[in-house]
């Protein structure tokens, strides 16, 4: 399948979610770390005295700081509001870009998650407006990462909007939208990602810019990835049916964790979307203490031990390393039931929590709490 496929059905991605998109704004890669790395590249030049900075909040997904250290770009972590994770608080984002001109820095770019991995959260559209506008108020450019956005747990009680609606027409070219398409049924072992850019003469230089860095690189979806993606995109009815019940699937374990987790102590906020949740247990630092644990890589190293590789630190996202904040996935519930078990549309395997395996694994899940924390 053609190149020209992917674009397509890029395309026709994004207008069913109300962003017109022409063929020459798509920009394709292998996955969206990559697309990020040749974004970043191309919002150079970055100078030895003065290299482009990017802003991105606290915590932020794992993949989205790499790329800019690897071009020598300074990364500013900003903290999140209280509301949900994916952006930063709106006055720290204008104080940490003060701060930053001050000392001779050049912040140049934003990264955000209207959909966030590590917390699970959406953004509400009234703290998107204003993050935006502050944003762009500062001359930055927004990426907007939105790979996990189609993974609401409830698609009727969730609005999820991304920042290339948000803002008005003078800075329109303000937002590149960024998906990667690993929330999507795509084969094992493919990847694809795809990106947005503006309408406008400022966004048909970034592409063409992003374009060399990718011909370069030789970065280009091909061949089966090509005809996954271009599959994906275009979102025939088994493909919504497949991810529904993913969604379906994945927010009953994250309700399940969530009630886990704030039962035993731990602050946490309601995922709404994807596979994660973000815990905080500073609260029982006391209790964690008595067994060794006094910051995120052992608290990581701990639930890890207990639970197998579901558990990651905090600091793996940017969080302060000396935190006891840690990432749960859902699949915590669902490393032991068999594929098997659910292989239709949403509602049709049964409730999830009654999947083989689940209960025992959710159980598990609360004795260890109820050890490390002393919860009863």
């Amino acid at each position: 399948m053609r190149h020209t496929d992917v674009t397509t059905a890029a395309c026709g991605y994004w207008r069913r979610r109300g962003l017109p998109t022409t063929p020459g704004q798509v920009v394709t890669a292998p996955g969206a770390p990559l697309l990020l790395l040749a974004l970043l590249a191309a919002t150079g030049p970055a100078t030895s005295a003065t290299p482009g900075a990017v802003l991105l909040p606290r915590p932020a997904a794992s993949w989205h700081a790499p790329p800019a250290r690897s071009l020598g770009r300074p990364v500013h972590h900003v903290p999140v509001p209280a509301e949900c994770g994916g952006v930063p608080d709106p006055f720290a984002l204008l104080e940490t870009v003060r701060r930053a001109r001050a000392a001779g820095g050049d912040p140049r770019l934003l990264v955000v998650s209207v959909a966030d991995d590590p917390t699970g959260t959406t953004v509400p559209p009234e703290l998107l407006h204003e993050v935006c506008e502050a944003a762009v108020g500062e001359g930055l450019l927004v990426v907007s990462d939105e790979t996990w956005r189609d993974t609401v747990h409830d698609r009727h009680g969730t609005v999820v909007v991304s920042p290339a609606e948000m803002v008005g027409d003078g800075h329109a070219d303000s937002v590149v939208v960024l998906a990667g398409l690993d929330a999507l049924p795509l084969p094992p072992g493919a990847g694809a990602g795809v990106a947005r850019l503006p309408d406008s003469a400022r966004g048909r230089a970034l592409g063409a810019r992003v374009r060399e860095i990718l011909a370069a690189l030789h970065a280009d979806p091909h061949g089966p990835d090509a005809e996954s993606a271009a599959e994906a995109l275009a979102e025939p009815p088994r493909v919504r049916e497949r991810r529904a019940a993913g969604a379906l699937r994945h927010g009953a374990f994250a309700a399940a964790l969530h009630d886990a987790f704030t039962e035993a102590g731990a602050l946490c906020r309601p995922p709404r979307v994807g596979r994660h949740l973000y815990a905080d247990l500073e609260q029982s630092r006391a209790r964690l203490a008595a067994h060794g644990v006094g910051d995120a890589a052992a608290l990581e190293a701990e639930l890890v031990r207990r639970w197998g590789p579901y558990a990651v630190g905090g600091h793996r996202f940017g969080d302060d390393p000396r935190g006891l904040r840690v990432r749960v996935s859902t699949e915590v519930l669902a490393a032991r039931t068999p594929a098997a078990a659910y292989p239709g549309p949403a509602g049709e395997a049964g409730p999830p929590l009654r999947l083989p395996g689940v209960p025992e694994a959710l159980g598990a899940v609360r004795a260890a709490l109820a050890d490390l924390l002393g919860a009863d």
